[in-house]
């Protein structure tokens, strides 16, 4: 059915997609299966209503941007010197034992050099997208290996921009392969120096204006993660590469944890797009007869490629469970490996059964290993007596940042969280004050309290509190809606303490008693009450007073006549 505007084919595709949706989650199949499933359904495969050029694409490139961003704003410096050189070494060595192994194996199933080449080459790139979901999903980013997996992915995907740059040089261009190379060493140099020197001369001074709207800051972080995936995509960089390097401008910021938990929902509508547009770009010409060779080749990249995972990390003395979770992601191909071969394609140099081995490959392996990511540590702990030979008697220890021990957790840092929080703070207790408000904060942070910027209403917010060593989390928003919300977050994160929250009518304290809530507090009525108290002490002092200055004058004996003087 032909729809007739951009509107009703978005309008189509998310109502499909959301009933598909309702459908796999009955099935306990991974929305990511689900969604590429419906890009094929509603792609030129099938109805036909997205095309390879539309807006979804738009929405899609949107998507990957935000992901990028968000899992750069979640590095630091210690992480990247921790990861690099591991990061470095495994993506590339995977790249290159994938590469070498893969085309004799398609030598081996009968393919013609060239086209041997392209499988290969499309076997050793994995999805950076598909991957950085599935582990932010399962909270995994901030684990050993999630954050070595996202090293190498990053790594992989520097080394298909240099895949395609070799490939440019068949496509008229004047310029040799050594000339296209450094021209772009050269764009990477001034790229990285431009975006050094704005986050040392211009965010800090931007980032506290911008901070004073949480929707402002918002927006300037989705403005500065979109322009630099633009920026890097105009000068042969990869979306990818920009996006990711826009947050870790911003990821020691104070700022980082507020915009995270912002964005955290945007990224999941706008990645839908991006698995739709996956599934729309798939083209099957002949399933049957690749579909031998294809099995052969999905079982390398699914066993293959993390075994040579686990053997790199292995060699670096990494424990084999570490080695085992970071050689899952690996465990299927990307989209890149898509538009590669659809670019070979177009250079003549293969033909349309090896696009057709590719992406059966590319079906194969994707949804697979989206089952085994998600399970990956239940498979762990069947194969782990097997694994031992990828460990070495003796392993490092991934070094992890100390957790930051806090008592009480104060949600609101207005007139009565701000003095909760310094008079807790005054009897040795260490506080966390958590606001969106910058002015309140600093004057908190003035006083010895520690500090965190955010929007406690955000339910994903939690998840960046230190909720591990906090016996207690106090909320005094104003609004009670607002302090549920802070409940659900909490819950989500796991936290099991203990949970005090403010409330201003009798209302508002019933809603928090039956929402579990351990203490509930009346600063208004406390307030009322200390005041009634003072005042009734104060007239009492004072009646006293007055009793006593009264006392003498009326126990004063009269003269006596004889010592009148008249």
């Amino acid at each position: 059915m032909p729809l007739d505007s951009t509107f009703a084919v978005i309008a189509a595709v998310l109502v499909v997609a959301a009933l598909a949706g309702a459908f796999g989650a009955v099935l306990r199949q991974p929305l990511i299966v689900v969604f590429i499933a419906v890009g094929v359904l509603v792609g030129p495969v099938g109805l036909g209503w997205v095309e390879a050029e539309s807006e979804v694409v738009i929405l899609a490139d949107l998507g990957i941007a935000i992901l990028l961003f968000l899992v750069g704003l979640r590095l630091d410096l210690h992480l990247i010197k921790t990861t690099g050189r591991v990061a470095v070494l495994t993506g590339l060595g995977q790249v290159l034992f994938t590469s070498v192994i893969g085309f004799g194996l398609a030598l081996w199933l009968g393919l013609d050099p060239i086209p041997a080449l392209y499988v290969a080459v499309a076997l050793t790139f994995s999805s950076t997208i598909i991957i950085v979901k599935l582990l932010s999903d399962k909270r995994e980013l901030d684990q050993p290996h999630g954050r070595i997996a996202v090293g190498f992915l990053i790594v992989q995907d520097l080394v298909v921009v240099l895949v395609m740059i070799s490939l440019s040089t068949f496509v008229g261009q004047d310029s040799s392969f050594t000339e296209a190379i450094g021209l772009v060493i050269v764009k990477g140099v001034v790229f990285f120096a431009g975006i050094v020197a704005v986050t040392r001369f211009v965010l800090p001074r931007l980032l506290p204006l911008m901070a004073r709207s949480s929707e402002l800051l918002v927006l300037g972080a989705i403005a500065w993660a979109v322009a630099l995936a633009a920026i890097g995509d105009v000068l042969g960089f990869s979306r990818e590469v920009g996006a990711f390097l826009a947050g870790v401008s911003l990821a020691s910021t104070p700022f980082r944890e507020a915009i995270g938990a912002r964005l955290v929902g945007l990224r999941d509508f706008l990645l839908l797009f991006f698995f739709i547009d996956l599934g729309a770009r798939i083209e099957v010409a002949d399933f049957g007869g690749q579909l031998g060779a294809a099995l052969v080749l999905s079982l390398f990249v699914l066993i293959g490629n993390p075994l040579i995972v686990m053997v790199i990390m292995g060699s670096m003395r990494y424990r084999k469970q570490v080695g085992f979770l970071a050689g899952l992601t690996v465990a299927q191909i990307s989209e890149f490996s898509l538009i590669l071969v659809a670019l070979g394609l177009s250079l003549g140099h293969i033909g349309t059964d090896t696009v057709s081995l590719v992406t059966i490959v590319g079906l194969v392996t994707i949804g697979l290993s989206t089952y085994l990511i998600l399970n990956s540590h239940a498979l762990y702990r069947r194969l782990a007596p097997a694994l031992s030979v990828f460990e070495r008697r003796t392993t490092r220890d991934f070094p992890l940042t100390e957790p930051v021990a806090i008592d009480v957790i104060v949600l609101g840092a207005g007139r009565y969280g701000s003095q909760l929080a310094t008079n807790l703070q005054r009897t040795g207790t260490t506080v966390l004050a958590v606001d969106h408000d910058p002015t309140s904060l600093d004057q908190l942070t003035d006083q010895g309290v520690a500090t965190l910027y955010g929007d406690a209403e955000e339910p994903e917010f939690a998840h960046a509190l230190p909720l591990d060593q906090a016996s207690w989390v106090v909320s005094t928003m104003p609004r009670v809606e607002g302090t549920l919300a802070a409940l659900h977050g909490l819950a989500a994160a796991g936290y099991t303490g203990r949970i005090a929250a403010s409330a201003r009518t009798p209302a508002d304290s019933a809603l928090l008693q039956d929402a579990g809530i351990d203490l509930v507090l009346l600063p208004f009525q406390s307030a009322a009450q200390e005041a009634a108290r003072t005042i009734a002490r104060d007239r009492l002092e004072q009646d006293e007073e007055v009793a006593a200055n009264l006392r003498p004058r009326a126990t004063r004996t009269a003269p006596d006549s004889e010592g009148d003087p008249r």
